[in-house]
């Protein structure tokens, strides 16, 4: 099936394709399984008037969106899983080649998953501490719409353009 997605660009995008004044690219757009439905995203907090950063209802707030998060991503783990324990052997060489090699792109996508896992729990137990939210480079606040973002996220905006400028340059 053929879909028509907005096409995202970067500044490097828009720098190599001057020219180009295509607003949609077309794609193949698959349907899958694990999609089939979606959870309602926790909304955006809502700063009241002379509260304090990383109050408890900051800090519960960014729990619940790591937890879910986290539940997520174990979801499509235990999916995985199962999906590779259904799994039959396919006596055709190319339908055995095609099936591997899903399997090794999903066992990547996992592996990046496991890592993104740790940093959550990791976070979580920052919140626990009372210690989420400030950066680690400089200790100043990050920020509710940065950590809304990524709510993974230890470096404010400035250590981190610092730190992307510095890793460009090695």
């Amino acid at each position: 099936m053929v879909g028509r997605t907005k096409k995202r660009s970067t500044d490097d995008d828009l720098e190599r394709d001057d020219d180009l004044d295509m607003d949609y690219a077309e794609v193949d757009v698959e349907p899958t399984e694990r999609h089939r439905e979606k959870k309602p995203k926790i909304s955006p907090y809502r700063i009241t008037k002379g509260e304090s950063y990383m109050s408890d209802d900051q800090l519960r707030h960014f729990n619940n969106i790591l937890v879910q998060w986290k539940h997520e991503l174990m979801e499509e783990v235990d999916h995985t899983i199962t999906e590779m324990k259904e799994a039959g052997v396919l006596a055709d060489p190319n339908d055995r080649a095609t099936q591997e090699e899903t399997f090794n792109l999903e066992l990547r996508t996992r592996d990046r998953e496991r890592k993104l896992i740790k940093k959550i729990d990791e976070a979580i137990q920052q919140i626990r501490d009372k210690e989420y939210g400030y950066c680690e480079a400089c200790g100043i606040e990050i920020g509710i719409r940065r950590l809304e973002a990524r709510p993974t996220a230890t470096l404010c905006i400035d250590c981190k353009t610092l730190a992307e400028i510095q890793e460009k340059r090695a």
